[in-house]
């Protein structure tokens, strides 16, 4: 730890050099990027000089002891224990700010939520965390831009897609990709009964127009006539938007704009994301084969979290966590579950960096 705090240092001198020089307007998004950086490791610094000073506080109060007697020692042996809780709060903060940054940290992200299993009330079930997430949204301070929109004939939709932008916008998010359970008597059942239905989410890093090189003549676009539910006519032109890309046979439908232009553009924008994310995902299986796709199949046996009206339960299956808060969650108050993957998260890097 110490080695890559000295080679950091060696990068935070030049970077705080070349702030210096000024110049941002010759390349604007350059010296954002440099900025950023410095500011992260600004933050490294800092927890490693308040390190070096408690062990340095720590190891003088130590020799002192030595010689101390009566009142003197019992103060002293006070700070050193005390001295010693603060190195190891140190030293834990400073492992985390270490970990490698993950390449998404500073993108906006697309998320794409489906129906899955158990027909109209599956559909209804993926409008309640739609809203649940423009509320989270909200509370986040993040902006939220429809991209597409499949209403059921019900209520819900088949399909939504939208853009979250802000901060920490992707260290949050990423974990909500999977499967969604929902345990509760449908509004489509006359009995009474209990029903178990699904909704999938999908969580992709929007990709920059240059990293993803698209070429036209590897994109087949197709335009039709924009239909609401029911599949009542909504346009009297082909707004629609159907792009296939021919090398992966990708597709991407958007008809949510009235213009033919904008929804090519957010069709686009998706198709870009989710060949980025293939792109990772080849890489990733490449390294371990027992990576799975976010989503699984939709089936209840893929199941990342379950929300039981009955019980007023919301439980998240990766981290054994449970609230009975079923309302407050649905509503948008995702924190408390949203901490908890983040740390979950964190402590599995910090035990892969180990190994």
């Amino acid at each position: 730890m110490l080695e890559r705090l000295a080679q950091l240092q060696d990068e935070y001198r030049a970077l705080e050099s070349r702030l210096a020089q000024g110049n941002a307007g010759d390349d604007p998004a350059g010296y954002a990027e440099t900025s950023r950086r410095y500011n992260q490791l600004q933050a490294i610094m800092a927890t490693g000089d308040q390190l070096a000073t408690a062990v340095e506080d720590r190891d003088a109060a130590t020799e002192l002891l030595e010689m101390a007697e009566g009142s003197d020692a019992e103060e002293l042996r006070s700070d050193v224990e005390r001295l010693g809780v603060r190195i190891e709060e140190l030293t834990a903060e400073l492992q985390v700010l270490l970990l490698p940054p993950d390449p998404n940290d500073n993108r906006n992200v697309i998320v794409e939520i489906r129906g899955a299993e158990g027909g109209d009330e599956a559909n209804l079930f993926a409008g309640d965390l739609f809203e649940m997430y423009k509320n989270f949204a909200s509370m986040q301070g993040w902006k939220l831009e429809m991209m597409g929109a499949s209403h059921s004939d019900r209520g819900g939709y088949s399909e939504v897609s939208f853009t979250l932008a802000g901060e920490d916008v992707w260290r949050r998010m990423q974990h909500e990709a999977g499967t969604h359970r929902v345990q509760r008597v449908p509004v489509t059942e006359s009995k009474g009964r209990v029903h178990t239905s699904s909704a999938t989410v999908s969580v992709l890093a929007e990709a920059k127009e240059v990293e993803v090189n698209i070429a036209a003549t590897d994109l087949k676009i197709d335009t039709y006539r924009a239909s609401g539910p029911g599949g009542q006519s909504v346009n009297t032109t082909d707004s629609a938007v159907r792009v296939t890309h021919l090398p992966s046979g990708t597709v991407v439908s958007m008809q949510d704009e009235k213009s033919q232009i904008q929804n090519r553009e957010k069709a686009l924008r998706v198709l870009r994301a989710r060949i980025l994310e293939a792109e990772r995902a080849k890489q990733a299986a490449e390294r371990s084969e027992t990576r799975r796709d976010q989503t699984g199949s939709g089936g209840r046996a893929d199941k990342i979290r379950t929300y039981n009206f009955k019980e007023n339960r919301v439980s998240d299956h990766r981290i054994d966590l449970t609230l009975y808060a079923l309302e407050r969650v649905l509503g948008g108050d995702l924190s408390e579950v949203s901490d908890k993957l983040v740390e979950a998260h964190i402590a599995e890097a910090l035990r892969a960096q180990e190994n």
